[in-house]
């Protein structure tokens, strides 16, 4: 068996640490121009009023500067930037072909102005120390190799009284609808993605991804390992998805 200290999981496989990253900029560049149906169907719309939840928990005010990480077409920064009123968002993810069409979509929405955009890996962040207000990740942070290293990160990049905000797929507390979710995730979004984007594989990683990912208590754990005070979690949708929340003080 290999030395676990040099593994991950990309879904329910076992790869080398060194594989991962390239494995899911693979499946993010595969999906990048279907990315915003993608969500659609992983979440059955739903995910939309839960990033709408996330920014009545964020309450984002002017002239803040977010970090969106993992931030692909930009969807979480468009949305904070609007409740802000005016403000900066940069979004950082490692798959250039998403960056690509989010800054196209800024572009017709005209607010490029107020978005950076750049690659960047979310253990090893190319930023200085205390430059941000707001760090998000959504549905991110479970493809990162070691998430571990993403939240330090995270705290690394914050100012003092800045707020980690992580959105992600979970686990549901009870267990019968937690089975009626994996018959649904496991069997229909695999051939929903064959069908949208001809693309079966990189959904059933997705979907066994989510399953790979740590639950809500211990999730919470890891916020407050990277340094967190005031660290919190609700779930969304009875524990489909959980928001995790943090400051930095």
């Amino acid at each position: 068996m290999a030395d676990s200290k040099n593994t991950t999981h990309f879904g329910f496989e076992t790869v080398p640490e060194s594989e991962k990253a390239g494995r899911v900029q693979g499946v993010f560049g595969s999906v990048a121009s279907k990315y915003d149906i993608m969500n659609d169907v992983m979440s059955m719309g739903i995910h939309r009023i839960w990033k709408d939840a996330m920014m009545d928990w964020l309450a984002p005010r002017p002239g803040q500067k977010l970090l969106d990480v993992a931030g692909g077409t930009g969807d979480v920064s468009f949305k904070f930037l609007k409740r802000a009123g005016h403000g900066h968002a940069t979004v950082c993810d490692l798959t250039e072909p998403m960056l690509v069409a989010g800054r196209q979509r800024a572009e017709a929405d005209h607010m490029s102005d107020s978005l950076d955009w750049v690659v960047g890996d979310a253990m090893a962040l190319p930023f200085e120390d205390n430059t941000f207000d707001v760090y998000t990740i959504s549905f991110g942070i479970r493809n990162v190799t070691r998430p571990q290293e993403a939240l330090n990160e995270a705290f690394r990049v914050l100012k003092p009284g800045g707020r980690l905000m992580v959105l992600e797929f979970s686990q549901i507390p009870n267990d019968m609808m937690q089975k009626v979710y994996d018959l649904y995730s496991f069997n229909i979004i695999p051939q929903m993605g064959k069908m949208i984007a001809n693309d079966r594989d990189s959904y059933q990683y997705l979907v066994e991804s989510i399953r790979k990912f740590p639950d809500q208590d211990t999730f919470l754990d890891m916020v407050k390992t990277a340094g967190f005070e005031n660290a919190k979690y609700r779930n969304l949708t009875m524990g489909i998805a959980a928001l995790h929340s943090g400051w930095k003080l």
